[in-house]
């Protein structure tokens, strides 16, 4: 039997919960949420404050933000209040939280909003790659997807626009090519923007 038997809706609460908590650190780790990275620091909450522990339960970072996030190229992402920051694995806070939206460092530069648009900052809390797209995400080799008026496109790390915004949907970079879509159509382009497959459907 899959399941045991259970009684009464206090014990058949219990168990989903049970099964719940088993499942979250998988969700978290897919998603790009807490789990563990190079630093090797968990986060835990308590008393409805986040914080960060070694591999053996041990508080390296004592609990007190409102939100976290894994570290990535050494920083943690931290909430106080309604704005996010980055703090050290020793828990110095060294880009003061004041972003409304952001994500983790990849690549040595995390995107961040500013006025409901989307740049990216460096491991100093300068900003590197000004706000002026509707939308962007991470850097995959080099090159990070930004739309543009609703195409997306590709730039550098200096913000340089290197493939056109073009495309109605658009996948990071692996092994030097994008998945990206024109219509219902599908293909495959090099960093120069080529097509080397497609599109088809």
């Amino acid at each position: 039997m899959i399941f045991p038997k259970l009684k009464g809706v206090k014990m058949i609460k219990k168990y989903i919960l049970f099964i719940i908590m088993l499942l979250l650190p998988g969700l978290f780790s897919c998603q790009g949420g807490p789990s563990q990275e190079s630093s090797g620091l968990f986060i835990v909450m308590q008393n409805n404050k986040y914080g960060y522990i070694d591999q053996k339960g041990n508080i390296v970072i004592s609990p007190q933000f409102d939100g976290a996030w894994r570290f990535s190229d050494g920083l943690g992402m931290v909430k106080i209040g309604n704005k996010w920051g980055y703090v050290n694995t020793k828990g110095k806070l060294v880009i003061n939280p004041q972003f409304t939206e952001a994500e983790s460092f990849y690549e040595g530069l995390a995107r961040v909003n500013i006025e409901n648009r989307c740049g990216f900052i460096d491991k100093t809390g300068k900003i590197v790659i000004n706000p002026s797209f509707d939308q962007a995400e991470r850097f995959y080799e080099g090159l990070a997807k930004v739309e543009v008026g609703s195409k997306y496109g590709y730039i550098d790390k200096k913000g340089k626009l290197v493939i056109n915004p073009q495309f109605d949907e658009a996948e990071g970079f692996t092994d030097g090519l994008a998945r990206v879509s024109l219509g219902d159509k599908w293909g495959y382009i090099d960093k120069q923007g080529k097509y080397v497959w497609g599109p088809t459907n």
